[in-house]
């Protein structure tokens, strides 16, 4: 039996493969904290559940529309709008299950064999994966920690080629916290429209910045006609399990991504889609509460980092990741990864999981209560003592 060799080029994500084993040392009676999965600790808001069930108790259970229910994309589409001042028409979203969908039909709707999509790196794990299972040249975009994981816009033209197709952008960032600013983007804009490549924004994390305002690069002229953007539930209304995520494309290319929706999802589950209404129509200070708790651990969490001898982290602007340097303690972070799970207990991911740029480095998703961060801090402290 062969497997195709498109699918032999697929990745997988690091976090799911350290929770399976952390899964398995808890079963055996380990003590496992967990700081590997990016997956707010919080529960759903009330609000939203009770959406959901009054749904399912109402009879929606069936098929829904292919781009989402009409309702539900209008809503998206003025929130769309207000949070990054554009207009958008409710017949640009495509509501998806989850986020990664958005990536896929993305990249499958524009790539062929031999062209070049630029990615972050470090970065989310599945654009490298999506870009070679797509045929597509990945070419890595270092972010580095001397930039605050910031662009070098320099270095990106510099990679830009005729070639160019797709230019994936990820702010606020996982793994690094990172967050472009307004001029970064302006100069990108500019790039890309000089060079006719077009843009896919994951702004899962826009609602979870610390400090800044969120600044998306559909905000510049003739940006909105070049741009995919991706954003969802799971992170903002703690609803990963849910699986409710959402595009907004260029009219030209929403069709293709109905069909692609039409050939692999039918539809995202209508009952969902009440629940996401709730979410968005509802209350928000449940994501303002999520927010003021996440600040704390993250000042929690980089000072605790920066007082282990051979650790130091920036702070991170947004998202809920502290992406630390450990290249001073002379041992590769995959190794730390195994060995800090292993010997202390403590389950975070190699750098090197969300690209080359990442090696040297850990990721500890702070999404998890001050007091287990403080006894996993306590762990990694002795940890590295004993190295």
């Amino acid at each position: 039996m062969q497997l195709s060799s498109a699918v032999q080029k697929l990745g997988t994500e690091t976090a799911f493969k350290v929770l399976a084993k952390a899964k398995e040392l808890e079963a055996a009676g380990r003590s496992i904290i967990h700081l590997e999965i990016g997956q707010p600790d919080f529960s759903t808001p009330k609000n939203v559940c009770n959406a959901g069930k009054q749904a399912i108790d109402e009879g929606h259970t069936g098929y829904g529309p292919t781009c989402g229910l009409p309702v539900f994309r209008e809503a998206i589409a003025t929130h769309v709008g207000e949070l990054r001042s554009i207009d958008v028409k409710p017949s640009q979203v495509v509501v998806t299950p989850g986020g990664k969908p958005v990536m896929f039909y993305t990249l499958l709707a524009l790539i062929e064999p031999g062209d070049e999509v630029v990615y972050p790196d470090p970065g989310f794990p599945i654009y490298g994966s999506l870009i070679r299972y797509a045929g597509a040249k990945p070419v890595p975009m270092p972010l580095l920690e001397s930039s605050d994981f910031s662009f070098d816009v320099d270095h990106l033209r510099s990679i830009v080629s005729g070639k160019t197709k797709l230019l994936i952008l990820n702010s606020p960032q996982n793994p690094t916290g990172g967050v472009l600013g307004k001029a970064a983007l302006q100069e990108v804009a500019e790039l890309c429209i000089k060079h006719d490549v077009t843009v896919l924004s994951d702004e899962i994390y826009s609602r979870l910045l610390y400090d800044d305002q969120f600044e998306s690069i559909t905000q510049f002229d003739g940006m909105i006609e070049r741009t995919a953007i991706l954003d969802g539930f799971s992170k903002t209304y703690s609803m990963t399990g849910w699986r409710l995520g959402y595009g907004v494309f260029p009219d030209w290319l929403v069709d293709s991504i109905e069909r692609l929706m039409v050939n692999s999802n039918s539809c995202t589950a209508t009952f969902v889609q009440h629940a996401g209404l709730e979410a968005l129509r509802g209350p928000q200070e449940p994501v303002d509460a999520m927010l003021k708790e996440f600040r704390e651990r993250r000042d929690f969490i980089v000072k605790g980092l920066n007082q282990i001898p051979g650790i130091s982290c920036r702070v991170p602007r947004g998202a809920f990741y502290a992406f630390a340097n450990v290249s001073e303690l002379g041992v590769e972070s995959k190794e730390l990864e195994a060995r800090l799970l292993d010997e202390a207990g403590v389950a975070c991911l190699a750098g090197d999981g969300f690209g080359e740029n990442g090696h040297g480095f850990l990721r500890f998703s702070y999404a998890n209560s001050i007091e287990n961060i403080g006894e996993a801090l306590k762990r990694i402290r002795e940890f590295v003592a004993g190295l």
